[in-house]
């Protein structure tokens, strides 16, 4: 129950929460932020790293527009770092919790599986399944255990600009909200929610691959969303749509979660007005931090 936990991205959104979460059930933890001094690109450096059980790879460039502006910049730091990432584990004998993302494109079948056609419409989410097949390579000749999780779109306290949440929240006390396409629905999930599935995938420590859809199995449209955090704020602004499409857009989307329910035991607990009740909270709180 004490294992040594290296935590890459350890100062973004997930990596955050999830380090207080794991130091607050006592786990030894030893992270690395995104930003630090370490470059995980760079092999000499990665191999120097504390020796741990379980390595969290969250680590990497995540921002969809970004990557069609610096494609890449997102190939070289996403892949070269996952690489890296697994030669440590496979050196260590660790296993490898590798956060990847929604790959599924626009869905054949709803909800979707986790054996649903993979459908990379940006350069960011090739880059996370390049990662993928990477896990899986090293799971195939080395041994390496792996859980891959493919979290739809995670939301909550901590979360920041660009992002859409974070974004209608910080233009709540304007007079207008001005959003680009109100049709897409996402399944959105609670971040609390995601860190406990990497909790739980910590103490099963099995020595397989597997792969974990993450979401709430519930589709929420952009508008919806808007009205709610509208709602909740008992905010007077109204809402202006430019209907721009953006590049690759997927309008519809939810998470079948029913292999991690199974597997795990897993099950998202915080639903979407709670969640969002939380976030705004949470801004309210640090507006000027």
């Amino acid at each position: 129950m004490n294992e040594r936990i290296l935590i890459t991205g350890s100062k973004g959104f997930v990596g955050n929460s999830l380090t207080s979460l794991l130091k607050s059930k006592s786990f030894e933890v030893f992270d690395v932020g995104s930003s630090n001094t370490l470059n995980l690109c760079d092999w000499e450096a990665v191999k120097n790293i504390p020796k741990s059980e379980i390595i969290v790879h969250l680590a990497s460039k995540s921002f969809v527009p970004d990557s069609f502006k610096t494609p890449l910049s997102f190939y070289n730091n996403n892949i070269l770092s996952t690489l890296n990432i697994l030669e440590k584990a496979k050196i260590d004998g660790a296993k490898v919790i590798f956060f990847s993302t929604y790959v599924y494109g626009t869905p054949i079948y709803l909800p979707i599986d986790e054996n649903h056609h993979k459908s990379p419409k940006n350069p960011y989410t090739q880059s996370k399944l390049i990662g993928e097949e990477l896990c899986e390579a090293y799971f195939r000749d080395f041994g390496v255990p792996v859980t891959i999780f493919r979290p739809f779109n995670i939301y909550g306290a901590g979360q920041k600009f660009p992002f859409f949440i974070p974004t209608v929240i910080s233009q709540i006390n304007n007079k207008a909200i001005q959003l680009n396409d109100s049709r897409p629905k996402r399944d959105f999930i609670y971040i609390d929610d995601v860190v406990e599935a990497v909790h739980l995938s910590i103490i099963d420590n099995d020595k397989f691959f597997r792969i974990y859809n993450l979401g709430s199995g519930v589709s929420t449209s952009i508008k919806d969303i808007v009205d709610a955090i509208i709602n909740l704020s008992q905010s007077k602004a109204r809402v202006h749509f430019t209907n721009e499409i953006r590049q690759g857009e997927i309008l519809d989307t939810i998470a079948d979660i029913s292999k991690i329910q199974n597997e795990l035991n897993w099950k998202p607990k915080i639903s979407i007005t709670r969640g969002l009740r939380l976030t705004i909270e949470y801004f309210k709180k640090n507006r000027d931090t």
